[in-house]
């Protein structure tokens, strides 16, 4: 084992990739500790899924470095992927496999397979271990690949939108019985998805990306506390708003106005005296507001979104 903290599960150094002439992930420098779900977001092309294919060793560094439990997942997969699950967007399972034989094929590949825990995830999901894998509903289907990837009990489980295309009772029952059962166990989770509410009520940390460099990286708690929205009022018509310190985003018109600001609710009333504004109500404001101050309005906020596809 190479020489890494007990409890960084992913370092990643200076990592930049480039296809062509596209920079798709630029100078990245991020930790991943045990026992934290982390929230993957960004929109569709910032880099989601080419930061996921480096930590699971599909691609190869250009320059920087990735080591997963303290090991070069390209060098020495074995090593590293074997305390991985992994679940995809496509959910590439063999159709031709009935549940039951599924199962039997991921548990020879991983030792530390827990046959109760496989049989109590198809219990919850209600799936019949004799069902062919071909004849599954897209949701049943997510369901196996899901279990198929954390029955393992992975150290690191790596959730690449894994509610793309399910409706919203489906997506919550598997979220829930994942992520929850690995993080309370002291496993790591990283999720991608364009589910902000999702990613809200899920994650203990947000990673934010955009163009392939990271937004921010910090707990979702400090997060919620340093962003605002706020409802101003002013004592004339204001066709647009001035430049306000720490002001992300305006909407309104005339004399009511909401703003989303990273400056904290004091500063932006000292900065609306001198413009005969004033603050009436501030409250933390919501992940998607966050995202959509930062870097723009999202794609489609449908459980049918195209998700990560080609990021």
């Amino acid at each position: 084992m190479n020489n890494h903290s007990a409890s960084t599960v992913v370092e990643i150094s200076q990592l930049s990739r480039q296809f062509g002439d596209t920079d798709a992930l630029i100078n990245i420098d991020l930790n991943l500790e045990r026992g934290v779900v982390y929230g993957l977001v960004g929109a569709n092309g910032a880099g989601k899924t080419t930061l996921i294919k480096h930590i699971l060793g599909l691609l190869r560094c250009q320059s920087g470095s990735v080591r997963v439990f303290g090991e070069d997942p390209v060098a020495r997969p074995e090593a590293a992927l074997a305390h991985i699950g992994y679940l995809s967007e496509q959910r590439d399972i063999p159709d031709w496999m009935t549940i039951a034989e599924f199962c039997d094929f991921v548990h020879a590949f991983y030792p530390g397979w827990d046959q109760d825990y496989a049989r109590e995830l198809l219990n919850t999901f209600s799936l019949d271990g004799s069902k062919k894998i071909e004849n599954l509903s897209r949701g049943m289907r997510a369901q196996v690949a899901l279990i198929g990837a954390v029955a393992h009990k992975p150290d690191l489980l790596v959730l690449d939108e894994p509610s793309s295309g399910l409706d919203a009772i489906v997506r919550k029952d598997i979220l829930n019985a994942v992520v929850r059962t690995i993080s309370e166990e002291g496993r790591t989770v990283l999720f991608s998805s364009h589910l902000l509410e999702e990613v809200e009520r899920l994650s203990d940390h947000v990673i934010m990306i955009q163009q392939g460099r990271i937004l921010m990286d910090q707990p979702l708690e400090l997060l919620g506390q340093s962003h605002h929205v706020s409802e101003l009022r002013f004592s004339e018509l204001q066709t647009t708003l001035p430049r306000i310190a720490g002001v992300l985003k305006t909407t309104g018109e005339g004399r009511s106005w909401n703003v989303v600001h990273s400056s904290s609710p004091e500063q932006l009333a000292a900065s609306l005296e001198t413009l005969q504004g004033e603050l009436v109500s501030t409250r933390n404001a919501s992940l998607e507001e966050i995202f959509i101050a930062r870097v723009g309005r999202m794609e489609s906020s449908s459980s049918e979104s195209s998700g990560a596809q080609g990021s």
